[in-house]
Parts: C-alpha cells; sequence; structure tokens
C-alpha cells in the first residue's frame, strides 16, 4: 500500500482548490472503480485499483487550466504524461502508466498523430485490467464540474466527437465493466 495523499500533498497544498478538486474528482473515480470491480469476472487487483485511481490526475498541476485551477504552462491534454513522469520519479512504475494511460479511452498513436495532440507519438491505450477500470470509471465524472455519476449514454454522447475508436474502445470497456 502506498500513501496516495502523501504524494498530493507532495505536489498540492492541502485546502487549496486544486487539491480540494483532485481528492474530490479522485475519490469518486476510485469508488466507482470499486463497485464495478465487484459487478465483473474480470480479474482486478482493487489495492492497486484504488491507489491509481487517487493517483490518475496527479499531473494536471503542471498544465495551463484555470478553470480547475491548475496554472502551469503546459496544455490540459499533457496531464497524463506529465503524471507518469512524476510517478515514475517516485518508484512507482505501475501507477505511472494508469496516469500516462486514462484520459478518455485511452490515445492510438495515430490519433495522437492525426489530432496533432502535443503528446509523445507512441500508444497511450490502457493494457492492465487496472488501468482500463481507471481509464473507464473516469469518462463517468467531470472535474469542471464535480456530479454525480453520468450515466452511460451521456457518456457516449461526449465521447463521440472523437471518432470510432474511442466508440469501440469505450462499448469494449463497457462490456468488461457493466455499469449498474
Amino acid at each position: 500500500m502506498i500513501d496516495y495523499l502523501c504524494i498530493i500533498k507532495k505536489y498540492y497544498t492541502e485546502g487549496s482548490d486544486a487539491y480540494n478538486l483532485l481528492v474530490k474528482h479522485s475519490i469518486q473515480v476510485a469508488d466507482l472503480c470499486m463497485t464495478l470491480a465487484e459487478h465483473t469476472s474480470v480479474e482486478i487487483d482493487r489495492n492497486f485499483t484504488y491507489e491509481a485511481a487517487m493517483l490518475h490526475d496527479i499531473g494536471m498541476f503542471l498544465t495551463d487550466a484555470p478553470s480547475i485551477f491548475c496554472f502551469g504552462d503546459k496544455p490540459y491534454i499533457c496531464h497524463g504524461v506529465l503524471g507518469r513522469e512524476l510517478m515514475d520519479s517516485l518508484g512507482y512504475p505501475r501507477h505511472a502508466l494508469v496516469c500516462e494511460r486514462h484520459t478518455g479511452t485511452g490515445l492510438a498513436c495515430d490519433e495522437i498523430i492525426a489530432q496533432n495532440l502535443p503528446l509523445p507519438h507512441r500508444d497511450m491505450l490502457p493494457v492492465s485490467n487496472e488501468e482500463k477500470l481507471v481509464c473507464y470509471a473516469d469518462n463517468f465524472f467531470s472535474k469542471s464540474k464535480i456530479a454525480d455519476a453520468k450515466s452511460p449514454d451521456e457518456v457516449r454522447n461526449q465521447l463521440r466527437k472523437y471518432g470510432e475508436g474511442t466508440m469501440s474502445r469505450f462499448e469494449a470497456l463497457y462490456k468488461m465493466f457493466p455499469f449498474k
């Protein structure tokens, strides 16, 4: 077990708007992961998944996203890669991969290139069951508006604009982790 709150406090001032938003959002994602893990036949390391869900957005403070209290200099789309770098530097390579691979339904290299995203040209698709679960659960919650979970149809409508690959990956995740 790692102390994910201690890691968060290393980069975020406890009680700040960014800290409060990150922790609230992460708890929502982590709790949904635990609920979904109860209703799937897929083998899940629950302790690791909870930790990874709590840390999946750790890199957001390095981005320029004032609406979510982040005043860094990188585009928000980079928060996963930045989170991977932070977690790798702390010696948590498994958690680092969750950070990098959680955006949307993951990002394929050809999508990164086609959309001219400011990201390394490599696949950033969730591979392990735990990566897939955190990636999937994250789609049901917004950081810009902390609220109840979106419905699967609301998530589909939100993701549709990102193309067939994104939608296909979402449907595969939905089959793995049916939303109750």
